[in-house]
């Protein structure tokens, strides 16, 4: 299976739990107004709600500008967030929220991680 990537970037990807976005806005244009876009302020505390939720604590919480992923996790409980999420929909938000935390207890993309990521944004929307 040979994907252009270099195996060892892939195993880290699973490791730190980053979630891939070919969704993301890839141009200016297609970003949405000011007006949509959440204050920092809001999206902490939608990752803290989404923590307390998900029964887990986060040792850190960053947001930065990202060019390939919307978020991603240490192994360490350092959550890592691109700054173009706060332009998103409040739906994606939680998707990825709770997608890094889950990784806070699951490390893998498995059938139980896959399940109570369902479960959480299921029960939310």
């Amino acid at each position: 299976m040979a994907t252009g990537r270099n195996p060892r970037s892939r195993k880290r990807h699973l490791i730190e739990g980053a979630q891939h976005h070919d969704d993301k806005p890839a141009t200016p244009a297609n970003l949405r107004p000011l007006e949509e876009t959440v204050p920092v302020s809001v999206f902490r505390g939608e990752v803290a709600a989404w923590a307390r939720r998900v029964g887990v604590e986060p040792k850190e919480i960053r947001l930065r500008p990202m060019k390939r992923k919307w978020a991603s996790c240490s192994s360490r409980g350092r959550l890592t967030f691109d700054t173009a999420l706060l332009a998103q929909p409040a739906r994606k938000r939680a998707e990825v929220i709770v997608h890094e935390l889950l990784h806070l207890r699951i490390p893998n993309h498995g059938k139980l991680f896959e399940s109570l990521l369902n479960g959480y944004i299921d029960s939310a929307y």
